[in-house]
């Protein structure tokens, strides 16, 4: 996982428990057998206080946002698939 430099500095300036979460998130996203979460309940194995969806309906293959704890925060981010290394680029995080 990448992140903008705004993304990155946002991530460590959060308190220890958003970090916690930021950083559970990312496992679960790595490891995603879909990262583009397509579909009905496409992010039904996900854990309860993450929920997935894309940023705009019409651009499903776009960026993506991940809520956080039922909206408590977020991490907007870019699916790139490359055939040897996958790659996540998060370009927003936020935590209330």
């Amino acid at each position: 996982m990448a992140w903008t430099a705004e993304a990155r500095h946002t991530f460590d300036t959060m308190p220890t428990d958003g970090r916690q979460l930021v950083v559970a998130a990312r496992a679960e996203l790595i490891t995603a057998v879909d990262p583009y979460y397509r579909g009905i309940d496409a992010d039904a194995h996900l854990p309860h206080w993450i929920s997935v969806r894309p940023l705009t309906s019409t651009s499903p293959g776009g960026e993506h946002i991940a809520d956080l704890a039922g909206g408590r925060g977020w991490l907007i981010y870019t699916f790139i698939r490359r055939h040897a290394e996958p790659q996540i680029i998060v370009t927003d995080a936020f935590w209330a």
